[in-house]
């Protein structure tokens, strides 16, 4: 059995579901341990039970310690610092030999497994961000993403576990600040700091907007199989963290942050088929509960579909930071990174 844990609200709700139904697609014994961070997220799972899921509330996860600097954060900031006790308190409440985080905007592609027996006998397991060089942020957001961390129920596991948990609980926000960000870079001298840690080697697990620039994919014989370009290494992805993906109003989705460059053949691949399931899952999400966007919304997007008004909007801009972008030079970069799309024609 491979324990699992995330947590989120009623705006990743559909993420939720859709990561949920890739692991039920490709995983035959797991448990999904699901900290639902609003009433309306916790009241859709009380009302449909899901297999091999357990809703937690708010109320019954909460300590002392987390309530107590609950309003010195932000809504996303708490759920940052909420994150190591979350496997802490599935590890003790459940008594689970082992709980692996993970972010609720991924999907799986394969068996998890394969990740796990990499893990063996080691106490905690962490993951890269392999960023593509001219996108690296490790300074920044750390080396390690918080994306799929885990920890054995032993003492190594729960020496590093307890660490964090209090590490996030004095400082986590989402700012830079003496070698400090959010919940991650508590991460970066894990591997010295600890007995027991490894680091996924796997290049299924893990690939990223950060990172998509370094493989080649197809899909082949119902397997995703990816190809490292600078070894011709082939491997089968196993998950996709599709961070940076926003719903705006009107059906417009912004696929991933502008600064990546991401070819049309990974978005035909993976995020045209993931957004379509994210609109059936919130079509599923609005058959129990009243509307709204379990998708979450942006309000109105920046941007619309790539059409000649978009154009001309990338060309002033371009313009105004400099008159030497009168030629397009900013407007062929800014076309070229352009992931605004109208997400009901994906």
């Amino acid at each position: 059995m491979l324990n699992f844990v995330t947590l989120f609200n009623s705006n990743y709700l559909s993420r939720g579901l859709v990561m949920y139904q890739s692991l039920l697609i490709h995983c035959p014994h797991f448990h999904l341990y699901v900290i639902a961070f609003d009433d309306i997220t916790f009241d859709y799972f009380q009302k449909n039970p899901l297999k091999n899921l357990t809703a937690i509330s708010l109320t019954q996860f909460e300590d002392e310690k987390l309530i107590s600097i609950k309003s010195t954060r932000s809504a996303s900031e708490y759920c940052w610092t909420c994150t190591a006790s979350t496997v802490l308190y599935c590890l003790q409440k459940f008594e689970l030999n082992h709980c692996v985080y993970i972010d609720a905007d991924l999907c799986f592609y394969s068996n998890p497994q394969v990740l796990f027996d990499e893990w063996g006998d080691k106490s905690i397991l962490i993951t890269e961000h392999r960023y593509t060089p001219q996108y690296d942020q490790s300074g920044l957001s750390g080396i390690y993403c918080v994306q799929f961390v885990g920890f054995k129920n032993n003492a190594e596991g729960l020496e590093t576990l307890n660490y964090w948990r209090n590490a996030c609980i004095d400082w986590c926000y989402a700012k830079a600040e003496d070698g400090k960000f959010g919940d991650q870079k508590y991460l970066d001298d894990w591997t010295t700091r600890f007995k027991n840690v490894h680091v996924l080697k796997h290049l299924g697990g893990g690939i990223a907007p950060w990172n998509l620039q370094q493989y080649d994919f197809r899909f082949e014989q119902n397997k995703y199989i990816g190809i490292e370009k600078s070894t011709g290494k082939k491997f089968e992805a196993v998950f996709f963290h599709f961070h940076g993906v926003k719903f705006y109003e009107n059906d417009i989705v912004s696929l991933a942050p502008s600064q990546y460059q991401i070819d049309k053949s990974k978005i035909k691949l993976f995020y045209n088929p993931y957004v379509r399931e994210l609109l059936k899952s919130n079509i599923e999400v609005n058959k129990s509960v009243f509307y709204f966007n379990s998708n979450g919304s942006s309000g109105i997007s920046p941007y619309k579909a790539l059409n000649f008004g978009t154009l001309i909007k990338y060309y002033i801009e371009g313009y105004k930071s400099s008159r030497r972008n009168i030629f397009g030079i900013f407007l062929l970069k800014k076309v070229k990174h352009h992931y605004f799309f109208n997400a009901t024609k994906l």
